[in-house]
């Protein structure tokens, strides 16, 4: 990638950083918000589902309306309103007003995630898609793991509520950065930028981007997304659904879990998660590179077996009831999720080209309402069988997966 397209991944990288911190930072602040709100710390996880649940929901349709109006023109709005929303969440005095306040931040955040993929495959060559998607990716669940800390760091100090507040001032700073990329809005679906030898420019293919968009139909939308969802690539989009059940259903409750079971703080519970983080950003720099050697195949098997090794290590903490094997827990949870990730979106984007913000937003459909699913199976898991079975039952699905996936996916 050149600067100019380095530039741009990172700065959509920290608007996806934020969208991912704005929820993440809440797993380790659960127990001081349970606290507060004088409910139970189990009961407390309805909040990462709030937000989850629209947040994967509305990822389709927010990826297909910036395929219609403009990519960087939804995220300018979309950003704002998570920035606003997060603020809004701090002064919630119940925990039905604190839901319904992450509620209405998951459906504004929805579509960042979608609408970066697809902007990013927009500007960047096919040969550079694995590793920009890769390191978009990283720097975006860079601020799940860091979050973690921050916001465990802050609870700690002055409250889960000043937390709100600095994660909405991040989302301002976002929304900032975005307001800069307002040009590419003229390129948008009409070639790479900057690309060595492809001769198009940032403002050169204004009239042939915009040609191009069509206009949002709800039902062409409904029965388009069926086609794709549905059709040759549905497999694609089953392993999204299960990756966010496990992934992301497990490291809802690590916070949790490090406070009951191995009595950490909300600091050290956060510094701890932030290995997630760190293992993310590291993932996604090295992706493509696995992709050369093994195949787009190959990494999300890489990526499974470092989800199976996560969930033998959280197993091995409960047992010892010892923080220390939770620690590389996190990172290898981090590093399996980041190489699984942006893969299944590298290999949505062939489905359909010109529609590529729903194809990769079906993706956060499948991965982000699995990982609402997962908070709520996950819970169901513990009552029944503590945090042991949930470790287990969710080692066991990722065999699974890695089973059908080896079968089902495409072969590139």
């Amino acid at each position: 990638m050149t600067p100019t397209q380095k530039k741009i991944v990172v700065t959509l990288g920290f608007c996806g950083l934020v969208s991912a911190a704005d929820n993440w930072f809440v797993s380790p602040a659960l127990p001081a918000i349970a606290q507060t709100l004088a409910i139970a710390p189990a009961a407390a996880t309805i909040i990462l589902t709030a937000y989850l649940t629209p947040y994967g929901l509305l990822q389709p349709v927010c990826g297909a309306i910036g395929d219609a109006v403009g990519r960087v023109r939804l995220l300018c709005i979309i950003v704002a309103g998570l920035a606003a929303s997060t603020v809004l969440c701090a002064a919630a005095p119940t925990l039905e007003a604190l839901v319904m306040a992450r509620i209405v931040t998951g459906c504004f955040a929805a579509g960042i995630i979608s609408v970066n993929q697809s902007l990013v495959g927009s500007v960047v060559s096919e040969e550079d898609r694995q590793g920009a998607v890769g390191l978009l990716m990283g720097v975006t669940f860079t601020g799940q793991g860091l979050s973690a800390g921050l916001g465990g760091l802050i609870c700690d100090l002055v409250g889960w509520r000043a937390a709100f507040i600095c994660f909405g001032v991040l989302g301002a700073a976002a929304w900032l950065g975005v307001r800069r990329l307002r040009y590419l809005d003229e390129t948008d679906g009409a070639g790479t930028v900057d690309a060595p030898g492809d001769g198009v420019s940032a403002a050169g293919a204004g009239a042939a981007g915009s040609a191009e968009r069509e206009p949002f139909r709800p039902t062409a939308f409904l029965r388009h997304a069926a086609q794709i969802f549905f059709g040759p690539g549905r497999a694609i989009y089953f392993v999204a659904f299960t990756t966010g059940i496990i992934f992301l259903g497990v490291y809802g409750f690590m916070g949790t879990f490090l406070a009951e079971r191995c009595g950490l703080s909300s600091t050290q519970a956060g510094l701890l998660m932030m290995f997630y983080g760190l293992a993310c950003l590291a993932g996604g720099s090295i992706s493509g590179r696995i992709g050369e050697a093994r195949g787009q195949r190959g990494v999300i098997a890489v990526g499974e077996a470092s989800g199976v090794i996560a969930t033998a290590l959280l197993a091995t903490s409960t047992i010892a009831g010892s923080w220390m094997p939770a620690l590389p827990a996190a990172a290898c949870l981090g590093l399996g999720y980041i190489l699984i990730q942006p893969t299944l979106v590298s290999f949505s984007m062939d489905i359909d080209p010109s529609h590529t913000g729903l194809c990769t937003g079906l993706i956060g459909l499948g991965v982000f309402a699995g990982g609402g699913i997962g908070s709520s199976l996950g819970s169901i898991a513990i009552a029944g069988g503590g945090y042991l079975a949930l470790w287990t039952i969710a080692g066991v699905a990722l065999v699974a997966q890695a089973i059908a996936g080896a079968g089902l996916l495409p072969r590139k």
